[in-house]
């Protein structure tokens, strides 16, 4: 065993001193135009030389924010599980770095991609069970949960960009197929003519929301949607978007809107919070099988950083006794909406630290 660490500890060092030196860079974010116009090239060389160098960004600058998390969040298995599939993701990236963009090597890197990708599947739902085991034995102070807080919102919305740009490269590049992405006209996992009222009914966003309302109120409303399209009366409302985000979102809107007797002012503030839910705990094993997110209380938060990631935002109003509103706003111009990615700074870093926000988001 001691051998064994021997070994493995240059290594260990190595990667270290690479998760440094590219946290040093900050992140380049791409505006939905531009990923169209370059997804309309299919020039897969190209994709292989910029992502095989900004994946690598973006995982080491939210790398340095895992390791700012709190100890004992960081002792639990399900956290050190985590940190571990980021490690085993960057190394393999790592060995593309200075690779040349020949067939095979872009072949291998589709399929390493594609790897990554299953490797971080359940992220969300096995990093939700590190807060678990860390407030059963610790509890979670408001100072920790307030930081807790500013770093899943940074580390689910770095998540969402990189599973994002590996999708657009494996979707165009390789003949893996995906459920949402079957129309010829989309290009990569975006559509350019996303039609919000096909999300709610082809996508069967409502039939899922109708399915967990079922389950745990033996009881659904059945859904009227009206469209208002103020510049083309005549016409659908579309937009250029991504319709999995959009899905998960809508998701979210039909389950929260009702005329059900709102929301408790006192529970209000604590809705946008992690950990926070109404429903049961889900097992990892079924997070396959039930609707994105069930009763981990993530749905919310999620859907909001779904919106805020082409610099969208999602919103509630509740009227006590009455019923709750969601509003979505979304960028109706692709070349306005740009990512917004988490930046690791010395001001990320002071957050940390002291609870001081400063600019560290790249847009």
């Amino acid at each position: 065993m001691k051998f064994t660490r021997y070994l493995f500890s240059p290594l260990i060092r190595i990667i270290g001193r690479k998760i440094d030196d590219y946290a040093q860079f900050r992140p380049s974010a791409l505006s939905m135009q531009s990923l169209v116009d370059f997804g309309k090239l299919r020039d897969e060389r190209s994709s292989f030389e910029f992502l095989k160098k900004e994946l690598l960004v973006r995982l080491a600058n939210i790398m340095k924010e895992v390791e700012l998390l709190p100890s004992q969040l960081m002792e639990t298995p399900s956290t050190k599980l985590v940190y571990q599939w980021y490690q085993e993701s960057f190394q393999e990236l790592l060995q593309y770095e200075n690779a040349n963009a020949d067939t095979g090597t872009l072949r291998d890197f589709s399929r390493q991609l594609s790897r990554v990708l299953k490797r971080h599947n359940t992220v969300v739902e096995t990093m939700a069970e590190g807060l678990m085991e860390m407030k059963a034995t610790h509890g979670i102070d408001p100072v920790t949960q307030n930081n807790i807080q500013y770093f899943l919102n940074r580390f689910y919305l770095s998540r969402i960009s990189v599973r994002m740009l590996i999708y657009q490269h494996v979707i165009i590049f390789s003949d893996e197929a995906h459920p949402f992405y079957t129309s010829s006209r989309h290009i990569g996992c975006i559509d350019p003519n996303c039609n919000v009222v096909s999300i709610i009914e082809a996508l069967d966003a409502y039939e899922n929301a109708k399915f967990l309302c079922d389950r745990y109120y033996v009881t659904s409303p059945g859904i009227k949607i009206e469209t208002i399209n103020v510049l083309e009366p005549s016409q659908p409302i579309s937009i250029v978007y991504v319709p999995s985000h959009l899905y998960h979102i809508m998701i979210e809107l039909l389950k929260i809107s009702d005329q059900g007797g709102g929301v408790p002012r006192h529970i209000v503030g604590k809705l946008f919070n992690y950990m926070y839910t109404t429903a049961s705990l889900p097992s990892v094993e079924n997070a396959e099988y039930d609707a994105p997110m069930a009763g981990l209380g993530y749905g919310l938060p999620l859907s909001r950083l779904y919106a805020r990631y082409f610099l969208g935002d999602l919103f509630l109003f509740s009227m006590e006794g009455y019923g709750t509103d969601a509003c979505l706003y979304l960028k109706a111009s692709a070349v306005d909406a740009s990512e917004m990615l988490p930046w690791f700074s010395f001001r990320s870093k002071k957050m940390y630290e002291s609870n001081e926000k400063g600019p560290d988001w790249s847009v």
